[in-house]
């Protein structure tokens, strides 16, 4: 698919943003990415973070990403089923100076009393059963999320929150949050951790993971799109795209 809003495919290292929804993956494809410094790759890798994992592998261990006036990766396909149409699979590799800086986003389960869906968690660090990530610029990428964010004009701009991620295989809630908050994590996710990490193990490049809060201690929901505060959510990841960007540009990588 052909996209009018990248850079050039050779000024710079691409940017992979990685999703797991489809919902998410709508979110992102209305985002503006008029300030990319090059390549703005998205990919959807299905639920969960053995789809996560093997996603990744596939798309860094080919180089798999879109080529000149192919810009988006789009859905890898879940694990054991083939790619379908405009999957990562099926495209050239990507053209840049250095490694993609990748970029985990999407919804979470919020863990810290006070947050609200809409609200921003960008992590320092997502860790799991198999250890733990350190996270690229964290403070450039929360500062940019949140002018981002007063700029918007759209009523109470959502807090932006930092500290550690974590992972699960499964939907956390009640108890199990509480267990999760009490190690210091802000939010946990089911595909963070397993991005992050799968993209440093093919080789060191930049990573960080931004999350929108669904749902939260006191505002537990049952089904996104359903309810309110999945709406706010979905409005704030489709509104985000241009701080990753900024983040992108500033990482030495992004100006070779």
């Amino acid at each position: 698919m052909a996209d009018a809003s990248a850079a050039d495919p050779g000024a710079a290292s691409p940017l992979l943003v990685v999703c797991a929804l489809g919902i998410e993956r709508l979110a992102l494809r209305g985002g503006d990415r008029g300030a990319a410094a090059g390549p703005v790759v998205l990919l959807r890798t299905g639920m969960g973070p053995r789809a996560a994992e093997r996603s990744m592998e596939r798309i860094l261990a080919t180089a798999a990403g879109p080529g000149p006036g192919r810009p988006e990766a789009g859905d890898a396909g879940p694990p054991g089923h083939p790619p379908g149409p405009g999957s990562a699979a099926g495209h050239r590799p990507v053209r840049g100076p250095g490694p993609a800086a990748v970029i985990a986003t999407g919804f979470c389960a919020g863990l810290a009393p006070g947050m609200h869906p809409g609200d921003l968690v960008v992590a320092d660090q997502t860790r799991d059963h198999a250890g733990s990530t350190e996270c690229t610029g964290t403070e450039v990428l929360a500062r940019a999320l949140a002018e981002l964010c007063r700029r918007s004009g759209r009523g109470p701009a959502p807090a932006v929150h930092t500290g550690p991620v974590a992972g699960s295989d499964h939907v956390v809630r009640g108890a199990e949050r509480a267990r999760l908050r009490a190690t210091g994590a802000v939010a946990v996710d089911m595909e963070s951790a397993a991005t992050l990490r799968t993209a440093v193990r093919a080789g060191p490049r930049p990573v960080a993971a931004v999350r929108v809060v669904v749902d939260a201690p006191e505002h537990e929901l049952v089904r996104i799109g359903t309810l309110r505060g999945g709406i706010s959510a979905f409005r704030v990841l489709r509104s985000i795209l241009p701080a990753f960007c900024q983040w992108h540009r500033s990482l030495p990588l992004s100006r070779r």
